[in-house]
């Protein structure tokens, strides 16, 4: 069982940075892939980034591609996504997620099976 919790959401101009980072409980994250999804206000939740459980296999929606970059740090069994240049469309709830099929693979297709409760990113034009 992993309980993940994200933090580093906030407001910020179009054009700036924010990293959010997500904290998993339990000494099974390091085998665990780990990603971060998104939903805007009236949309459905979509994919964004995700990470094999060694960072050799890294996923990014076209979207966010040369903006965003996922990361881990197994030790600290923590996850982060670096946004630069962040536009008005990237306005979202952001929600980690891990999953115990390591690859990544399926939790780019359709989401693992933890999840986090949620940070707000506001991005103002």
């Amino acid at each position: 069982q992993v309980q993940l919790v994200e933090s580093g959401g906030g407001q910020v101009q179009a054009g700036g940075s924010l990293r959010l980072s997500c904290a998993a409980s339990g000494r099974t994250f390091s085998s665990y892939a780990a990603g971060w999804f998104r939903q805007a206000p009236g949309k459905e939740r979509e994919f964004v980034a995700a990470i094999s459980w060694n960072g050799n296999r890294i996923y990014y929606a076209d979207s966010v591609k040369g903006r965003f970059t996922i990361s881990r740090d197994n030790a600290k069994r923590t996850a982060y996504l670096q946004m630069n240049s962040l536009k008005p469309e990237d306005t979202a709830v952001y929600y980690c997620n891990a999953d115990t099929k390591g690859t990544g693979v399926i939790l780019s297709q359709r989401g693992g099976d933890y999840w986090g409760q949620g940070t707000q990113v506001t991005v103002s034009s």
